[in-house]
């Protein structure tokens, strides 16, 4: 119930944002309430003129969005869906990676109240690590493999916050045009969350101990802990794989939005 207060006070604040200039005169065809929105945002006095713009309707993906945009949209709707897998499977299954490494005692030999300390200070020394870079360097130094995995472990998660994972909702929102920029950013987005239930699921199921007697209750044998990892492993690998799709969208980066949305038919009319 407390987590709802946020995100009540996020919608609140977006509420009163204005939306882009761009979206309000091109799509909202509204080009005075676009002036007085950039007036408000930049405080100064923007003057329109009356001039009408031909424009198209389209339907919710035109043919001449896919020409385009298609290969964009299944590059950013694949990368999300894989990455969530291997990024949503780790942080929700920590202590059972972390038990099966021997880094934390069995939950048998442990109360509620020790199992939740020891789950605690793990995941904050892995948090720690991860966000100090210099720390890294030690790993050459360090003499048990264990303890090196729990580091190269970590690297995990700081990476997949600075890099790919900031990629995933960053790119979508770049560049579509602003008739679909939301629409296609959402379908994206969902596209990571089924990932996410994926991995979820999936994970929990794989990780479950080949032996029957050693299973959680109510679970079937699986391929235990450190086969699961290599399956994360592999669908990072696909990940990188599916950067070939990635080499087909354009860079968005020092683009102004004008130049991205001209090059077709369909992005002038937006």
């Amino acid at each position: 119930m407390v987590g709802a207060i946020p995100a009540a006070m996020t919608y609140y604040s977006r509420s009163k944002m204005p939306e882009t200039a761009r979206y309000t005169a091109l799509v909202a065809k509204d080009v005075k309430q676009a002036a007085s929105d950039m007036s408000r945002v930049l405080q100064v006095q923007i003057e329109t003129e009356k001039q009408e713009v031909e424009t198209k309707e389209f339907s919710l993906f035109p043919k001449e969005f896919m020409k385009r945009h298609g290969l964009h949209l299944l590059g950013t709707t694949s990368t999300w869906f894989l990455l969530d897998i291997a990024f949503f499977s780790q942080n929700l299954f920590q202590k059972d990676i972390y038990s099966a490494i021997g880094w934390i005692p069995p939950a048998q030999t442990m109360n509620e109240i020790q199992e939740v300390f020891k789950i605690a200070c793990a995941q904050t020394i892995i948090a720690l690590c991860s966000a100090v870079p210099g720390y890294w360097f030690t790993v050459a130094f360090i003499d048990e493999n264990r303890i090196g995995f729990v580091i190269m472990y970590s690297l995990t998660f700081f990476f997949a916050n600075f890099g790919p994972n900031a990629t995933t909702f960053i790119v979508p929102a770049e560049i579509f045009p602003a008739r679909f920029r939301s629409t296609c950013h959402g379908i994206s987005a969902a596209s990571g969350k089924v990932g996410a239930i994926v991995g979820a699921f999936g994970f929990l199921y794989l990780s479950q101990s080949p032996d029957k007697d050693k299973t959680d209750a109510g679970y079937p044998p699986g391929t235990g802990v450190r086969n699961s990892l290599i399956v994360l492993g592999v669908v990072n690998f696909l990940v990188f794989s599916s950067l070939s799709w990635c080499l087909k969208l354009r860079e968005s980066r020092l683009r102004k939005c004008r130049v991205k949305m001209k090059t077709t038919k369909l992005e002038r009319s937006q």
